[in-house]
């Protein structure tokens, strides 16, 4: 749409300007007129020379009296309450004034003139300046303009100020060619009553009914502040409908008046879930990161910029940033600087494989909180790469761990996953073994036996060997100084992460299908990346040294389901718009994930959503004697890096086929479908 310009603006001011006086004027003579009988020649000369003088003297005012209460300002093609009430705040205003006026002896004119000339002109203010809106509201209910035989016809979900703000921007005819038909809502005293003209038909249960009897291609869902659960069941009869489902963002949106067309998003598998969000304590999670200089491991990925979020929140001295690939960590960077412009960052490339690199960042920065995201976490693209997965996952996390120690971090939050519980692919034990380090550390702490802790590094020279490897502190103030506290969290698949399924899914759709599933009953936990985050935070708080907490994913969910809804949603119907294709299970992926293996059993915290697996015990010293042994194997690339996984880690079961580079080539390839 071409802007206006200010020469146009100025035109439309001053025709406006003029409309008003001559308005003004002929209200007047018009009341003048039907005072004596519609006959100009009954009219005293007396009178209509008073009533002349009294229209400019009406002009003048009326004039003033507008511009200062803003009438020649507004865009009135958008006006709405406000603008409505400065007109009636105005003609209050004008009122006494004018009565007062008329009695003086030269402007005198009979009272039954002024009234009649008051009310007519305060009409044409009004028509004047809702003229545009009326005329549109008018020719949108009357014959459809071009094109509006193809326009999408909609239901609306909610009658209350976001449904209202969407039916405005809709009737306004702002953006695209929309017509609601019908407007559904649970709340009996609204049925069968209209909103901006539109009939509010039924409830939540007469969805498919109106779908039907409406011929909708659109539902768009208008009550932001639906507790979850409540959502949760509207959109899913919404779901089977066959029409694409929309929403409104949200509730600050609504009370910022921003609700718009433009602003809705599609409804994702996660509003289907029925949880509501997760309450974080803050003043716990304030208490722990207030003041204090936090390293994030994995910044830039999607846990770890997540975290980076909501810990620029809470005023921290200083947050790093630790990330491997540039792109990412350069991205949550900007980002932090737009939304955080006072926050204290620095974004570090490094790899926690580098343990020279490593401790070099943590002897700079001092880190109080260290939260650890770096990982290989794709468990296809591991199972062909199984010694990355023990160099990066395995090695990264226990020199990351180790330089932490050292330089008296006082707190280690290792994110771990439920693939680590009875894994049966190598990013799952290697998970399990990154647990198993945390809790090694903590024991050797709380026994005062850091000295135990081999360091571990791979620096060679060529001339003369292995490089000596320094750590602060380990020559003068000793291992006494340790005071970190090691734990875990886990938990399952996050909703919209790096390779997520749900991108997949939506890509695959956008292209027509085929949506590829790897196995019909493969069923996963899930949970969006705030709340997991903020569940994170909140465990860390909890923290006394070697606890794995874990957190409630709520129910599994089918990713049959999963991929059956989103086409739904999409406005597809599966299996006939958009065809499921099954690729069975890919290597080292199981059916369904624990949360815990049987022997650990559960304790509570003050969290409902966060739990404690009691520790399964292990011989630390023999764990931590065949780590330098796997860590020279992982290096020499060693094609039976699994075996020695699973003499580690007893629960280990590799599933499939492993073993030959040819084989594990093929594994790269398999990204179809399924979960990460």
């Amino acid at each position: 749409m071409r802007a206006t310009t200010k020469f146009e603006y100025g035109i439309r001011l001053f025709l406006l300007v003029v409309m008003d006086m001559a308005t003004i004027v002929l209200s007047y003579f018009l009341g003048l007129w039907i005072r004596f009988e519609f006959s100009i020649d009954h009219i005293p000369r007396r009178y209509i020379v008073a009533a002349g003088r009294f229209a400019l003297v009406a002009i003048v005012i009326s004039i003033a009296i507008y511009y200062i209460l803003h009438l020649y300002h507004s865009i009135w093609r958008f006006a709405s309450v406000s603008e409505l009430f400065r007109i009636i705040l105005a003609y209050l205003i004008l009122a006494p004034i004018l009565y007062f006026v008329s009695r003086i002896p030269a402007l005198l004119i009979p009272l039954s003139v002024l009234l009649m000339g008051y009310v007519f002109s305060g009409i044409c203010c009004l028509f004047l300046r809702f003229g545009i809106r009326m005329l549109r509201y008018v020719s949108a209910e009357g014959k459809p303009p071009a094109g509006e035989a193809e326009a999408e016809r909609v239901l609306l979900i909610g009658a209350g100020q976001a449904a209202h703000e969407i039916l405005k921007d809709i009737q306004l005819g702002k953006e695209g060619i929309y017509k609601i038909c019908a407007i559904v809502d649970d709340n009996p005293l609204k049925q069968n009553r209209f909103l901006e003209g539109v009939r509010i038909e039924g409830t939540r249960e007469d969805i498919p009914q109106l779908v039907k009897k409406h011929d909708i291609s659109r539902i768009i869902f208008a009550i932001p502040t639906a507790p979850a659960e409540q959502r949760a069941e509207i959109l899913n009869i919404c779901k089977d409908t066959g029409c694409r489902v929309q929403t409104v963002p949200g509730i600050s949106q609504l009370l910022n008046e921003e609700v718009r067309v433009t602003q809705l998003r599609d409804v994702e598998p996660e509003d289907l879930l029925g949880r509501e969000v997760a309450h974080l304590d803050t003043r716990d999670v304030s208490r722990m990161l207030l003041g204090k200089v936090v390293l994030v491991t994995g910044g830039g990925g999607s846990i770890g910029s997540e975290l980076c979020r909501q810990i620029a929140t809470f005023h921290v001295a200083k947050l790093v940033l630790v990330d491997i690939y540039e792109n990412n960590a350069y991205d949550i960077q900007q980002e932090l600087k737009r939304s955080h412009p006072e926050l204290d960052l620095s974004v570090v490339i490094a790899s926690v494989r580098d343990s020279r690199r490593i401790n070099q960042i943590f002897e700079e920065y001092k880190p109080d909180v260290v939260f650890h995201a770096a990982a290989h976490k794709h468990v296809p693209l591991m199972e062909g790469s199984p010694d990355e997965a023990i160099k990066n996952n395995v090695f990264g996390t226990y020199k990351t761990a180790y330089a932490a120690m050292m330089n008296g971090c006082s707190r280690f939050v290792l994110i771990s996953t439920d693939k680590a519980v009875n894994p049966t692919n190598i990013m799952g034990a290697s998970k399990r073994m990154c647990e198993m380090i945390v809790q090694s550390f903590d024991h050797k702490i709380k026994e005062h036996q850091e000295e135990a802790l081999p360091v571990l590094h791979v620096h060679v020279d060529d001339e003369f060997g292995a490089m000596p490897f320094t750590i602060p502190g380990k020559d003068n103030a000793g291992y006494q100084t340790a005071k970190t506290e090691f734990v875990a969290v886990r938990f399952g698949n996050v909703l919209g992460s790096n390779g997520s399924v749900i991108p997949l899914f939506k890509k695959q759709i956008a292209a027509g299908g085929p949506v590829t599933v790897t196995h019909p009953d493969i069923i996963r936990y899930f949970m969006t990346i705030p709340e997991a985050v903020s569940l994170v935070l909140q465990a860390g708080t909890y923290a006394k040294g070697g606890e794995i907490f874990v957190l409630d994913m709520g129910a599994p969910v089918k990713i049959d389901t999963l991929a059956r809804n989103l086409i739904k949603l999409s406005g597809y119907k599966p299996d006939v718009d958009i065809r499921i294709e099954y690729t069975g299970l890919r290597p080292g992926e199981k059916l369904y994930e624990e949360k815990l293996m049987a022997e650990e059993g559960l304790r509570k915290t003050p969290n409902a959503m966060i739990h404690i697996g009691n520790p399964i015990p292990f011989d630390t010293d023999q764990f931590l004697a065949e780590l330098e042994n796997l860590m020279q194997a992982a290096y020499e690339n060693d094609v039976d890096i699994r075996s020695k996984v699973q003499a580690m880690v007893s629960t280990y079961h590799p599933a499939g086929i492993h073993g030959s580079e040819e084989k594990g080539s093929g594994y790269q390839q398999q990204i179809a479908g399924g979960v990460k």
